[in-house]
């Protein structure tokens, strides 16, 4: 898993799958993801029973491991741990990453949410591989009524050494706005799942977003 942890360098479109917001079903829309070019998929599921969830998570990663695809649990170092996940994400309000580290050991990857300066420069510090930063823009994902904005984001992705990944309310015509802030990733859930071409869309986010010239 330490090579997982070295392409995080390397990643450039993540995606947050959600079945609520999947136009079609979960596992069809992975997929699709996949072939369009999607280097993370993170499974989101808030409302569904543990088991349920396990579940998906071993079927992701089977599909995931077939197409080279890094996957993260969201929240749940447990469910990541039962699944063979390369990952699992945290929120603020979750248990901390060092403690989650404590549990999933030196290989598993682990990510952090940040939503403001402080929290950006501390992310390494707290056993984070990885930091998301948001939200970019307004999100109905996470009820989040406006975003900092691309100035906001680049001052976060400055405040720290890690792979950095923007998120909340980015869609294909907003990928420009972002692509020089010095972010190295793009997430982005409705804007991927709820259409009818998820490969399509990613294809298109990843085109914009290689448009910055790195």
């Amino acid at each position: 898993m330490r090579r997982n942890k070295q392409r995080l360098r390397d990643i450039r479109l993540y995606a947050l799958l959600t079945e609520s917001y999947c136009h079609h079903g979960w596992k069809w829309t992975a997929r699709e993801l996949i072939e369009g070019g999607v280097d993370v998929l993170q499974l989101r599921e808030k409302n569904l029973a543990d088991g349920l969830v396990l579940s998906r998570a071993r079927k992701l990663r089977a599909l995931t491991r077939e197409k080279g695809c890094l996957l993260i649990i969201n929240d749940r170092p447990d469910i990541a741990l039962l699944s063979d996940a390369d990952g699992v994400h945290l929120g603020q309000d979750d248990l901390a990453p060092e403690e989650v580290r404590r549990l999933v050991g030196d290989e598993m990857i682990i990510g952090l949410s940040t939503h403001n300066l402080e929290q950006a420069k501390g992310a390494a510090g707290r056993d984070a591989d990885y930091a998301a930063m948001g939200p970019a823009f307004a999100t109905s994902t996470k009820a989040y009524e406006e975003g900092g904005g691309p100035e906001f984001v680049q001052e976060l992705a400055a405040a720290t050494e890690l792979p950095t990944v923007a998120i909340g309310g980015i869609n294909v015509e907003r990928v420009p706005e972002l692509a020089n802030t010095g972010i190295t990733a793009l997430a982005a859930c409705q804007a991927l799942c709820n259409t009818e071409d998820p490969r399509g869309a990613a294809g298109q986010f990843r085109k914009r977003f290689s448009e910055r010239g790195d």
